[in-house]
């Protein structure tokens, strides 16, 4: 008799554990509480969905930190190329972009679409609108779960019995698309420790109006830096974004988790930014003592034309507190070189992180410590198993944290199954 998987929740995690349970000879039903699957990942990189990265095993499990070792094994079975590989056979073509990240050539949508009419075709009874409220359990073994559903406007409860469980619940950011945390209350459960979640990949609210007066604005190719009370702690070359509260984009996101930490430590934390980090200052002073020299007629703000974008001249003028139409001939040494300095070290203050809602990713969550990492089964209870955000595993930006989802639910998926197969019933 084909074993009975109960997969928690249709994000991309669940989507591949569900599928590939199926393919693998097992009877699977696919419970999610919105009314779709894939909410968040239908919004993934904006709706592009950044699906992985064609960086070397090495490198990608160094954007995971201290727990990147965990994924040694669920990358070993399923990793970028077999990813990029099952793409293809659901009719969906991809485009390796800057950094090595891989993207579909269509969007995101088209991958939540292409991966629901996959796991359709392999035999998965995908139910929605169904929220799993409890796990059944007894002599250390899960033995199904207790789903809340509603009909006829009334919420009812029912009990559904399986050989094994995947919670793959997401985390905690974007409740919108059904993330609220479901899968930690249920794993704590069963007697897990939870590492305190806390955002990832977060945008940071800055003091002032600076930020406001350049809302829009994304600076490319800049070195972002850290300083907490002082200290420099992190720094990163890439992109930015002004908002209209703070700042965002690749680079921030990356260092977010960092300032995080440290604004909860109670430090001063300040972001500096250099606008020009091919120069170093030498040859930046050069640069500016020739383009005063050259258009010693030129106003300062048309000066700074050829260094800046248009929105942040304003500011600039603004912070240095150098008349705007004052001749390039008549800037004096000192008025040059709080230029220099200043696009050398553009700082921001952070005064706090945006909410766990709005970050990209949950930091936190499941302790690794609890899950066998050759299986994902629990280490405290049989046949429950554990894919994707809910784990305490979090990346950077760049394709690593879905590969993990994608890599983490085809382990749970294949294990789930085959020790069903060969395991007596609990």
């Amino acid at each position: 008799m084909k074993p009975h998987i109960l997969v928690i929740g249709g994000g991309a995690s669940g989507l591949l554990a569900a599928g590939i349970a199926a393919r693998s000879g097992a009877r699977v039903t696919l419970f999610e509480k919105m009314a779709s699957v894939g909410r968040k990942l239908a919004i993934t990189g904006k709706g592009r969905c950044n699906l992985t990265n064609i960086a070397p095993l090495s490198d990608f499990i160094s954007h995971f930190g201290r727990n990147g070792k965990f994924l040694y094994q669920a990358f070993s079975r399923f990793f970028s190329d077999d990813l990029i590989d099952l793409i293809h056979q659901m009719g969906i073509d991809t485009v390796v972009e800057r950094g090595g990240r891989v993207f579909p050539q269509t969007d995101a949508a088209d991958i939540t679409g292409a991966l629901e009419a996959w796991n359709r075709r392999s035999g998965v009874s995908i139910q929605c609108g169904r929220r799993v409220t409890s796990l059944l359990a007894a002599n250390g073994h899960v033995q199904g779960v207790q789903v809340q559903y509603t009909k006829g406007g009334q919420r009812s409860l029912a009990r559904v019995p399986g050989n094994a469980v995947i919670i793959s619940t997401g985390g905690a950011s974007y409740p919108g698309t059904g993330s609220t945390g479901d899968g930690y209350k249920l794993a704590e459960s069963a007697g897990h420790t939870l590492t305190p979640i806390q955002p990832a990949l977060v945008p940071l609210e800055t003091a002032g109006p600076v930020a406001r007066k350049l809302q829009g604005l994304s600076l490319r190719n800049v070195q972002v830096s850290v300083y907490a009370s002082g200290e420099k702690t992190a720094g990163l070359f890439g992109e930015m974004l002004f908002t209209h509260f703070g700042v965002s984009g690749p680079v921030i996101l990356t260092i977010s988790q960092s300032v995080c930490q440290q604004l909860r430590m109670k430090k001063t934390v300040e972001l500096s930014v250099d606008l020009k980090p091919a120069l170093d200052e030498t040859k930046l002073n050069a640069r500016l003592l020739r383009d005063l020299k050259d258009h010693g007629k030129k106003q300062f703000q048309n000066i700074l034309k050829g260094l800046l974008p248009l929105s942040l001249i304003a500011v600039c003028i603004e912070i240095l507190e150098i008349p705007a139409d004052k001749p390039a001939h008549q800037i004096t040494a000192h008025e040059r070189h709080i230029l220099l300095k200043w696009l050398k070290d553009f700082r921001l203050q952070v005064v706090r992180c945006r909410p766990l809602k709005e970050a990209i990713i949950t930091a936190g969550g499941v302790s690794l410590n609890e899950v066998n990492a050759r299986t994902l089964e629990s280490r405290l209870l049989k046949n429950l198993y554990f894919a994707g955000e809910v784990l305490d595993l979090n990346a950077d930006t760049g394709g690593y944290n879905l590969q993990a989802a994608f890599s983490t639910g085809y382990l749970a998926g294949k294990s789930a199954v085959e020790n069903c197969l060969k395991r007596p019933a609990g």
